[in-house]
């Protein structure tokens, strides 16, 4: 093949995505260096959800709030619809710790809060999510402990042992 025959490489246009640098080198006519961004222009990553939610304006995934509230629902139903003709009307709630008087000189603090009905209005028991959620370290301790707790405060509304109000209930 003679020179005369060799037909030159047309102008490569630069990558649009590619860095700055590398599309001045293959302006220039060296070899391209072409790199794709895989990061925003700051280097921090993709931002954003790592999971879109089911229904938009609502958080794909639940707090730790919201999922103890579900589980405290999940037991006082169960044991709210077996004993309702004896329980009546009781209210149910969930804070997130008690509130202790300054003088509070016990060194345990309690988990729940048991308020007989009287007055005109009805019982009230009140199940504290931190002292509880801090005495466990599995999911299934925070389920076996909350169970526990509104058994136990059931039966003592009841007045009955706690072992009847409920079959899973075990005193450990």
């Amino acid at each position: 093949m003679a020179e005369s025959d060799v037909v030159p490489e047309p102008a490569r246009r630069p990558d649009p995505q590619a860095t700055p640098g590398a599309a001045q080198e293959s302006a220039r006519g060296s070899a391209p260096v072409a790199r794709r961004r895989s990061r925003d222009r700051r280097g921090r990553g993709m931002r954003g959800p790592g999971v879109l939610p089911a229904r938009l304006g609502t958080p794909a995934l639940r707090t730790r709030r919201e999922r103890f509230d579900a589980l405290v629902v999940g037991v006082v139903g169960a044991i709210d619809a077996r004993w309702q003709d004896r329980l009546g009307l009781v209210e149910y709630a969930v804070e997130d710790a008690p509130q202790l008087p300054d003088d509070w000189d016990n060194e345990v603090v309690p988990l729940a809060s048991l308020v007989r009905a009287g007055g005109g209005r009805p019982a009230r028991l009140v199940v504290f999510r931190r002292p509880i959620e801090h005495r466990c370290e599995t999911r299934e301790d925070l389920e076996a402990l909350v169970l526990t707790v509104v058994v136990e405060q059931v039966a003592e509304l009841l007045g009955v042992d706690p072992g009847e109000v409920d079959p899973r209930y075990r005193a450990d």
